[in-house]
């Protein structure tokens, strides 16, 4: 199989982003769609995560990494077919495959959850610094299960920085401050935030007292390796509920 034939399995044609949106992701390098799934999803989505951080304990989001300050997840492709439908989504695939425009995979699905006065991170990009003209080789979409407001530890991102070379540290006296053209990502339970990750990004603090959990679902350029990799990681009980276009865009046939 190859990555058109793919996509083209999985539901993905090349209407389900308008030329509007695909402006806005490459000159701002971010694109929010509200109600991308429904109240029902959030609160599968939800009961099925809490009961793997009851399950998981201070083991949670070992996979991949942990932060002080957040509750994580990581390998949820693994962790209940309730997942599937978030990196299978017909309109995040079209998006990563107009940013990409090569043959991508699955780099990993992961949750964070900025718990009441912490979730602050510095201004970073989700790849190592970017050379001059490099192309997009990662995309990354920010899955809202509670509301993202100014005040719940929205995540910010700067417009257009996509675009630079280096790291935000090559062109900033202090990551940790906000940036003067910073835009939060806000949105209600559904909302999904996809994202060229190679823009400078990063969570800010959750001043109010609720959750702000989030799943976070990012797809690299095929030729590199994934965060999480699939072919170490699937299980078999997973692998056989898969379609052959699914098992492809992990990589594991």
């Amino acid at each position: 199989m190859d990555m058109l034939s793919a996509l083209q399995a999985l539901g993905v044609t090349p209407n389900l982003i308008s030329d509007e949106e695909k402006q806005q992701l490459a000159t701002e390098g971010f694109l929010v769609i509200p109600n991308l799934f429904d109240q029902s999803t959030v609160e599968r989505l939800i009961a099925r995560m809490e009961a793997l951080w009851e399950e998981e304990g201070e083991r949670a989001g070992l996979e991949v990494h942990q932060q002080p300050g957040t509750r994580r997840l990581a390998d949820l492709v693994n962790k209940g077919m309730v997942f599937t439908p978030v990196w299978l989504n017909p309109r995040v695939l079209a998006a990563a495959w107009f940013l990409i425009g090569q043959p991508f995979k699955l780099f990993s699905l992961n949750a964070r959850d900025a718990l009441p006065g912490q979730g602050e991170q510095a201004l970073h990009a989700d790849w190592g610094p970017r050379t001059e003209n490099e192309p997009c080789r990662i995309v990354n979409s920010l899955w809202m299960l509670d509301e993202f407001s100014p005040t719940t530890g929205s995540t910010r991102i700067v417009p257009g920085s996509q675009r630079l070379p280096g790291t935000p540290s090559d062109h900033l006296e202090d990551i940790d401050a906000p940036h003067p053209t910073q835009r939060l990502a806000l949105g209600k339970p559904g909302t999904v935030m996809i994202y060229n990750a190679h823009a400078w990004h990063g969570g800010t603090r959750n001043f109010s007292q609720n959750h702000r959990r989030a799943l976070h679902c990012a797809y690299v350029d095929r030729r590199f390796p994934q965060q999480t990799d699939q072919r170490q990681y699937l299980r078999e009980d997973t692998r056989t509920q898969l379609t052959t276009a699914a098992r492809f865009l992990l990589d594991v046939d």
